[in-house]
């Protein structure tokens, strides 16, 4: 939804209802104002890469005023929140790394027959094999969807730093973006 003065209104306190011991970080982004706002804004969203269960789109609460338009305001986030997931995703990249030395492991999250892995888990890694990066920035694009699963899914399976940073960049700015769209258009039938 809309606010009367051009914000944007969600579900505040969905994030602290679903992990309530992570209540004080989306309450901490919700809070989040100036140019100290934005440091909040990235750190949370490097968090929410590779450790914070949730969604990044809380970041889109945040009371940024800065002086600038709605708009502005909303690009700024929305450029602070993705370098944040990129840098938390090259962390996360690194683990993945770490964890494809492990034959056992690696060939235990591709094949596996039974649910040991859910199925977005496998739908991102289908993803990763068929479409590569394209396919990760697709994947962190889809609202609501936990960003850590399609991370580390993806980390465990390709090799370039940069170009990981740079689809996982792509995609949370897509996911804000989306998230944008989609509440306007809603609001603008209620």
């Amino acid at each position: 939804m809309i606010s009367s003065d051009g914000g944007l209104l969600l579900p505040v306190s969905l994030f602290g209802d679903i992990w309530p011991e992570f209540g004080w970080l989306s309450a901490a982004v919700e809070r989040a104002t100036g140019w100290g706002g934005l440091i909040i804004i990235f750190i949370y969203s490097f968090l929410i890469a590779f450790a914070l269960p949730g969604v990044s789109e809380i970041v889109l609460l945040a009371p940024i005023d800065l002086g600038l338009s709605q708009t502005g305001r909303l690009g700024i986030i929305m450029l602070v929140s993705g370098a944040g997931k990129a840098a938390g995703s090259v962390f996360a990249f690194h683990l993945g790394q770490e964890v494809k030395q492990s034959g056992p492991v690696l060939q235990l999250f591709q094949n596996s027959w039974f649910d040991l892995i859910s199925w977005s888990e496998r739908r991102t890694v289908a993803l990763a094999q068929q479409w590569g990066y394209a396919g990760l920035a697709a994947a962190l694009s889809v609202p609501g969807f936990p960003d850590t699963i399609s991370i580390y899914a993806f980390s465990v399976l390709e090799e370039d730093y940069l170009k990981f940073a740079l689809a996982t960049f792509i995609g949370s700015i897509g996911r804000l973006i989306v998230t944008v769209i989609g509440v306007g258009a809603v609001s603008a039938f209620i």
